[in-house]
């Protein structure tokens, strides 16, 4: 397999700056109200060269927020914002849609800056975790830029990190923070001794897996990888598969079923094979039937989708198991070439992965 690391996450980056000695900082909401573009747990990486990736609203508050951030830096004390107040006052403090809006921003410590509440070993345990497919939560404690993290699996709630002198914080902490995992959304709390925490859901990155490296894999790969997700490029046909029609992507060259085996596929996975070539499509459609991948999707005309299910009828597969598959794959935008066929696959992926219906949406995009 060919890997290579291209991110957008304002996580990956800040460990990135930090690790390359710039100073850094994260801010991330902790609340919303009202009309408030972005939920509780968006985050937005600032760097002391003036980097930026990320936000915390739909533009309204960043350029606030980053002259915070720039102070954060300089003395290493976290900040606690808020913005917008109402309808008719929002204009001036920077929310023109009149919601409202906290944010917590705090620098990053390094052994060279030592003065920030947020410490690069702290957020590369976050970050590995996150890349094992471990579902993890960071919590705040918002007065001081305390930090605990906590994991959800098979052995329950756990600290694994966790100094003795936080256990009572951890048992304080448990209710929140096992709703937060149910519910897949980060929260505030209040502890026994009054003092506020923000229980940040650091959500595993959604993956893509496209099987055969085709014309229009070439466009939507980097397309989904710059929606968020961490794309594989899954064909054994190494002609195609290349670094250079690929950059930046991860490449796997295995049979398809070998490859998704490897990549324990989960509910946080869409799988779409793009090839037309049933000793290729098939054994995807096998392997993701099998599994937990919240989209399956195969390119082809309904022609060629209803020969499909008939093999994998033939193969044992039900009605009901098949009516997974998209196919033909992708919105029917009337799409013409590999870039609007492209865009129409991913924007079926994101609709089904939001579980929203589709059109006019009356609010916030």
């Amino acid at each position: 397999m060919t890997q290579t690391l291209t991110s957008h996450d304002p996580l990956d980056l800040a460990i990135a700056w930090a690790r390359a000695g710039q100073a850094a900082a994260l801010a991330c909401v902790t609340s919303t109200w009202g009309s408030s573009p972005r939920p509780a747990g968006s985050m937005m990486a600032v760097s002391a060269t003036g980097r930026i990736e990320g936000s915390v609203s739909g533009g309204c508050v960043e350029g606030a927020v980053i002259a915070e951030a720039a102070e954060v830096m300089q003395d290493g004390r976290p900040r606690s914002l808020s913005y917008g107040v109402s309808s008719e006052d929002a204009w001036s403090v920077g929310l023109a849609c009149g919601g409202l809006l906290d944010v917590y921003v705090e620098s990053i410590s390094t052994p060279e800056r030592p003065t920030g509440t947020l410490e690069l070993a702290l957020l590369e345990r976050l970050s590995a975790l996150r890349q094992a497919r471990q579902p993890v939560l960071l919590a705040t404690r918002l007065s001081d830029g305390r930090h605990i993290v906590l994991t959800c699996g098979d052995a329950g709630l756990q600290a694994p990190d966790c100094l003795p002198e936080d256990s009572g914080h951890v048992a304080s902490l448990s209710e929140s923070a096992r709703q937060a995992f149910h519910t897949g959304r980060s929260l505030r709390h209040i502890d026994t001794q009054a003092e506020e925490w923000f229980l940040h859901l650091i959500p595993m990155q959604p993956r893509l897996m496209i099987v055969g490296a085709v014309h229009i894999a070439q466009v939507l790969a980097p397309m989904a990888q710059t929606a968020g997700f961490a794309v594989t490029v899954i064909d054994p046909r190494t002609q195609l598969a290349t670094a250079d029609r690929f950059p930046g992507i991860t490449l796997d060259t295995q049979w398809p079923d070998e490859a998704l085996d490897s990549l324990h596929i989960d509910n946080q996975t869409a799988i779409v094979t793009l090839t037309h070539d049933a000793k290729l499509d098939d054994p995807t459609l096998r392997h993701a039937l099998r599994g937990a991948a919240f989209y399956i999707g195969a390119l082809g005309s309904r022609k060629t989708q209803a020969s499909r299910l008939a093999r994998l009828k033939e193969d044992g597969f039900s009605d009901e198991q098949t009516r997974r598959i998209h196919g033909p794959v992708g919105l029917a935008i009337g799409a013409v070439g590999a870039a609007e066929i492209a865009l129409s696959i991913l924007a079926e992926i994101v609709a089904v992965r939001r579980n929203a219906p589709l059109g006019h949406h009356p609010g916030w995009i």
